[in-house]
């Protein structure tokens, strides 16, 4: 059974792989009446996208599998591992376009389009960054980073679109602006792939927390002991519907370990009810050189 957030980020791949396809026809077809070999690839461009849509499906539907015994902390990683597909599938498209680009700059190849080509690509402008805006919508309200990246991927759509159509009304002037744009929208697809592998990377990897969450942390742990417990050595391990964080508390060397461990048993189970954190807490005698 599906969370409300799954199904949310369930439905945008959905409705991605219709609206791709959907454009990918009409853009075929405009790139065929027109005799335009560039739209016929934009429109290719555009049904890959499809693909990293599916890949949101696929990890919606992996990363929803409860935990087991082989996976005691669940399978929300499924959700980073498949953003980084998408990120190397960006990659992949980024390298395509930019060797297209620079061949036809050094064939001094320029665009040539029709009137319908122009109302086709302006359609596919507005839709895939309606597309994007809803995806980057769905992806802040479930967190969840394929979705995110699948926004980017439609925006790499709808920026390839627009430049085709700035060939399209600069063509007469600058043989050369179809492929200089190319090159242009490329290097930011290559940047857009690179952020959204490095984000799934770090998470898989873990991280340290946001200075907002450790604030919290650390209010809480004053609210239960008085003490100062001087907590250093935060590093969260993200499983996306899950959290474990560890971090170091100190006591005084004379203190008893059986308080000592009542105390960061109370820590560990107001992280819990507070933030919805597992925490592992590790004990060191004030005065010991470990970690700062």
């Amino acid at each position: 059974m599906l969370s409300k957030h799954d199904k949310l980020s369930y439905s945008e791949g959905v409705i991605s792989i219709v609206v791709n396809f959907i454009l990918f026809g009409l853009k075929y077809w405009a790139g065929i009446v027109s005799g335009s070999v560039a739209l016929i690839a934009d429109a290719w461009h555009t049904l890959s996208d499809s693909l990293s849509s599916v890949f949101v499906i696929a990890g919606v539907k992996l990363s929803s599998k409860k935990p087991d015994k082989e996976h005691p902390f669940g399978h929300g990683r499924w959700e980073q591992i498949t953003s980084i597909f998408i990120g190397f599938l960006l990659g992949i498209i980024a390298y395509e376009f930019l060797k297209e680009s620079i061949d036809r700059f050094s064939n001094r190849e320029a665009a040539h389009f029709g009137t319908i080509a122009i109302v086709v690509t302006v359609v596919s402008i507005v839709v895939k960054e309606g597309l994007a805006q809803y995806a980057f919508y769905i992806g802040r309200a479930t967190k969840n980073l394929t979705v995110k990246a699948d926004g980017w991927h439609h925006r790499t759509d709808s920026l390839s679109s627009v430049v085709v159509l700035a060939g399209i009304m600069l063509r007469n002037y600058f043989w050369w602006i179809d492929s200089v744009l190319g090159i242009i929208i490329s290097l930011m697809i290559v940047y857009a792939a690179y952020e959204i592998v490095k984000q799934a990377i770090n998470k898989l990897l873990g991280e340290e927390p946001p200075e907002e969450l450790l604030d919290q942390i650390k209010d809480i742990i004053r609210e239960v002991e008085p003490r100062d417990l001087r907590p250093h050595h935060f590093h969260i391990h993200n499983y996306v519907r899950h959290t474990e964080l560890t971090f170091h508390i100190k006591f005084e060397k004379d203190l008893d370990i059986d308080t000592a461990h009542q105390i960061a048993t109370k820590i560990e189970d107001a992280l819990r009810q507070r933030l919805n954190i597992e925490s592992t807490i590790h004990i060191e005698p004030l005065g010991v050189k470990h970690y700062d």
